[in-house]
């Protein structure tokens, strides 16, 4: 079964230590629903700069990470169905890109 990333973009941070615990708690049952499809928990990302040729942005880009998982699903179509249940998506403060890891 091949291996997809998802990479998120927006969501934010918690206001408050309760809403934190919430939060939380969303993940850790949307990642308890993946069962052994669960590869890689990932986490939260700081900004990123992004490298290139000409130097290096220090804005994270358009459309900055902001954390990632590994699954493993047996297409993309079902990674994406996996990925409908993001927190991120649920609540509408961010999306999720669902990309195939492919093995050199």
């Amino acid at each position: 079964m091949p291996d997809y990333m998802f990479i998120y973009h927006g969501g934010k941070k918690p206001d408050t230590p309760e809403e934190g615990e919430k939060v939380m708690g969303q993940w850790n049952d949307w990642y308890a629903s993946m069962g052994a499809a669960l590869k890689h928990g990932g986490g939260p990302a700081g900004m990123s700069k992004t490298v290139s040729k000409g130097g290096v942005a220090n804005d994270g880009g358009a459309n900055p990470v902001s954390g990632f998982t590994l699954v493993a699903a047996k297409d993309q179509d079902a990674a994406c169905e996996i990925a409908k249940g993001c927190p991120m998506v649920m609540d509408g403060s961010g999306s999720v890109e669902v990309a195939q890891l492919i093995e050199m």
